[in-house]
């Protein structure tokens, strides 16, 4: 391996890119972990790939910006959708986000299939567009850097501003509530955090993997610690990490693509603490072992 590609400014630009948003993806990834929701971010992820693909068609112009609130809109739809059909209906909340999910991405498969074969939008480059299916760092541009970096720290201020409020509506509800906490607020603020960090990574990471730098990183962090503040700085460094170093591999050997590089490392990593960790299954099994032979 090359190790001077670290000095290149390509990959000096996809890295910052790609662990800025693990960083972050990881630490708002606990929430959705810790309150059972973990289909939430593969709901939106692949929901927004119509939203995408529609405000290219409208724009004519793959402007990272109009793609990306397209994305965030998209995802609204979806959520809105999801909490119609589980709160007006016997249908459980993780059916209705597989439902969604499979409905929408279907729907932006269709839509990309009909600008490919219709020549009113061959005047319109539509190179790039598969990234945000399957992810590919390549294309990430300063402007991509730029918004990656905005909607992280935007991200990171609500979450440190409203840190108590999160901390207790994750733990306990009715103590939220007996202290005055609005839940829907609260759940609308991470909801609104988590879309907008999904929207801004689809470029790198893409609608199918997107979920997995919110849930891997939250995973490895659970199994080393009980403290939800080591938990997040776990998280947090267990992405910056498996960004760095998937960039690397993806630049180093030719034909791995970044995106899918970051989420196997993340997995590596993941797979690692589940067995070896202070919570994982090996030290579970001591502990048992231990207590049979105490008796």
């Amino acid at each position: 391996m090359n190790i001077s590609i670290i000095t290149q400014y390509s990959f000096i630009v996809v890295a910052i890119g790609t662990m800025l948003l693990a960083m972050a993806t990881g630490i708002v990834g606990t929430i959705s972990i810790l309150k059972g929701q973990s289909l939430i971010g593969d709901a939106v992820g692949h929901a927004s790939l119509p939203g995408i693909i529609l405000a290219f068609m409208i724009s004519g112009r793959k402007s990272s910006i109009i793609l990306m609130l397209g994305a965030i809109v998209a995802g609204i739809v979806a959520f809105i959708l999801i909490q119609i059909i589980s709160e007006g209906s016997k249908i459980e909340a993780d059916t209705a986000m597989a439902v969604i999910l499979s409905a929408m991405f279907g729907m932006g498969m269709v839509l990309k299939s009909y600008i490919q074969g219709n020549p009113k939008y061959q005047g319109a480059s539509q190179s790039g567009l598969a990234s945000y299916i399957f992810g590919q760092a390549a294309y990430i541009l300063r402007e991509d850097v730029y918004i990656i970096l905005a909607v992280s720290v935007i991200s990171l201020a609500l979450f440190i501003l409203f840190y108590k409020e999160i901390k207790v509506y994750v733990f306990d509800m009715v103590y939220a509530y007996t202290i005055g906490i609005n839940s829907r607020l609260t759940s609308l603020l991470i909801m609104i955090i988590t879309m907008i960090l999904i929207a801004a990574g689809l470029k790198a990471v893409g609608a199918i993997l997107i979920s997995s730098m919110l849930i891997t990183p939250a995973v490895t962090g659970l199994q080393w610690s009980k403290s939800y503040e080591k938990v997040l700085v776990i998280a947090a460094v267990t992405g910056a990490v498996s960004a760095f170093l998937g960039t690397f591999i993806s630049s180093a050997v030719k034909g791995f693509s970044t995106g899918p590089s970051i989420i196997l490392i993340m997995s590596v990593i993941a797979l690692f603490s589940v067995l070896f960790a202070p919570r994982g299954i090996v030290r579970m099994l001591l502990n048992i072992r231990k207590m049979r032979v105490g008796k």
